[in-house]
């Protein structure tokens, strides 16, 4: 009868402590296991390589145009994701269903179909083709498809992240604001947008990292023409490609790193703020 008691618990300790082992060993093999042999190969030739790699024009240039393509993506995501995110959150319409499965398919669509159907678009004979080329704009194998691509792609990630946020929230503080004579506007600027500001920043920092890390869609579209529609992923591609391991594998760690920054800086920002919210 006395041991019963202690055997359950102990018991529940085993089981926790094994669940535990098993995460960490998950995370040990497939996730830091990669990143420490990407950080050997890259390094491993001598801290030259670093400065060897970022000397060259055609690196520079593909971290250039990631970078671009990457703030044009966040700009036009943030503030698109966050009006369909109120959209589907606050607004009752006829589609509903089918607008809120429709942002959802970027993530069932292959990036690889995503460029075809860009190509399909605005290709030589696609359906926008001469209206743009009646203008003297280049859309594929030119920098504005890599980014519609990279748009298309990433939206979803500040939609599904405020949604359920402002669905929680409810509207009873905004009435409260619009009742005491707050503007549409006044409102949102000062109770909806601060209530789901942390929703937002996650949604973009992945999708800054999506975008960072974006090559199916963009290769199609881009052509990777080396020095002008090359990004670094795809950089990274043609390095392994042409036997520079090294290099392909310092660019690759510059972009991951750069995306776990990101997440981070905003995790970090999260805390301090709920901390001072507990005071």
């Amino acid at each position: 009868m006395s041991t019963r008691p202690t055997a359950v618990p102990a018991r529940g300790r085993l089981i926790r402590a094994g669940v535990l082992a098993l995460g960490l060993t998950y995370v040990a093999i497939l996730l830091l296991a990669p990143i420490v042999g990407i950080v050997w190969t890259a390094l491993k030739g001598g801290p030259h390589v670093v400065s060897d790699t970022l000397a060259q024009a055609d690196v520079r240039h593909a971290f250039f145009l990631t970078g671009i393509i990457a703030a044009v993506t966040v700009g036009v995501t943030a503030v698109l994701g966050m009006v369909v995110a109120l959209v589907l959150a606050r607004d009752r319409f006829f589609g509903k269903r089918i607008v809120s499965a429709i942002v959802d398919l970027p993530f069932a669509v292959s990036p690889v179909i995503v460029g075809l159907a860009a190509v399909v678009l605005f290709g030589r004979g696609g359906w926008f083709e001469a209206f743009f080329a009646a203008r003297g704009i280049q859309v594929i194998f030119a920098l504005p498809s890599m980014i519609l691509v990279t748009i298309f792609i990433c939206i979803p990630f500040v939609i599904r992240e405020v949604v359920p946020v402002l669905e929680e929230l409810g509207t009873e503080e905004e009435d409260a604001a619009r009742t005491l004579g707050a503007s549409p506007m006044q409102a949102f600027i000062r109770i909806t947008l601060p209530n789901m500001r942390w929703a937002l920043l996650y949604g973009v920092a992945l999708s800054t990292a999506r975008a960072l890390g974006e090559i199916g869609a963009v290769l199609i579209v881009s052509g990777a023409i080396q020095g002008q529609t090359e990004t670094a992923t795809l950089y990274v591609l043609r390095a392994l490609e042409e036997r520079q391991d090294a290099a392909g594998y310092l660019v690759a760690l510059t972009l991951a790193a750069v995306s776990v920054l990101v997440l981070l800086g905003i995790e970090v920002f999260k805390r301090r703020q709920a901390k001072e919210m507990g005071r």
